[in-house]
């Protein structure tokens, strides 16, 4: 079996992603790690460089400036780097998402147990989403609580997001890949860096959706959508916590929330009652 790993970044330092902490959190698992590397106005490419691997394959890209729909850019990335994996199966890991140290020997030995089942197109994981600092975790069901990272490498897929994948059974219509829950969990930063880089991020990538983001002054979400996070970080995002995460989050109890999270404030109280999951799905489960 050939595990492909694969990502996109651009500015992740002046962004404040922890993309080496993402990149080294998954190497052990793989056999190559392809990184589309945009052109960056830091350090980004030179610190990748400086991972001592020769697992890495680097890219370089130039990102389509013009290209403000949606951040279909960020597709476009993706799929350029996904189309040089030559693995078995390929694990796509955004910049800012962290594989548990702990996780690493469930993960491959699912991708073992699937190798050859046919049937089972893509593999899916639990998530933590961090909000506000690393001791804050989203559970509305606004937030995905579960995705696939890793599709086989042998079927025609493609991302019309960054976030998930189609399989093209014919030629006009996609579908979501057929999948399995492995019951392992990706852990993303992404909503967990500072203030600062917060604001500088929202700056940076409103160009690509076609749109200007308010002011961002600090994080805002409704007290009922998060939870404390009572488990253990990975071991390799521990010092990113420490000198880069936003340390200090306390929701606002007087928050007054919209429509939509008004909605999501019913929707989880049928979460609730039902025992069900009202969260957005990119896949669709099989019976093994």
């Amino acid at each position: 079996m050939k595990v492909s790993c694969f990502t996109f970044i651009k500015n992740g330092t002046l962004l404040g992603y922890p993309f080496i902490e993402s990149i080294c959190s998954a190497l052990p698992l793989c056999d190559e790690f392809i990184i589309a590397v945009g052109n960056s106005e830091d350090d980004t490419l030179a610190r990748i460089k400086e991972i001592k691997s020769e697992k890495i394959i680097i890219i370089e890209t130039h990102w389509n400036e013009k290209m403000q729909d949606r951040g279909f850019v960020y597709a476009q990335q993706k799929m350029i780097a996904q189309y040089r994996c030559t693995g078995d199966w390929v694990f796509y890991l955004e910049g800012d998402e962290i594989l548990h140290e702990e996780d690493l020997i469930k993960i491959r030995a699912s991708m073992n147990l699937h190798l050859n089942n046919q049937k089972v197109e893509a593999l899916v994981f639990d998530y933590h989403h961090f909000f506000g600092s690393p001791g804050w975790v989203a559970v509305s069901p606004a937030w995905y609580r579960r995705e696939c990272r890793i599709i086989r490498s042998t079927i025609r897929s493609w991302a019309p997001d960054a976030l998930y994948w189609l399989v093209m059974d014919k030629n006009r219509t996609g579908r979501p890949p057929n999948a399995v829950l492995i019951n392992t969990t990706i852990y993303h930063y992404g909503h967990a860096r500072s203030i600062d880089k917060m604001r500088m991020k929202n700056k940076s990538v409103e160009r690509y959706w076609g749109h200007k983001n308010s002011q961002f002054n600090g994080y805002e979400i409704d007290p009922h959508a998060i939870r404390r996070f009572s488990g253990q970080h990975p071991q390799i995002i521990k010092k990113w916590i420490t000198n880069e995460a936003e340390q200090i989050f306390i929701p606002n109890q007087d928050y007054r929330p919209n429509k939509r999270e008004i909605k999501h404030r019913f929707s989880m109280f049928l979460e609730k009652l039902f025992k069900i999951d009202l969260s957005k799905k990119h896949y669709k489960i099989i019976r093994n």
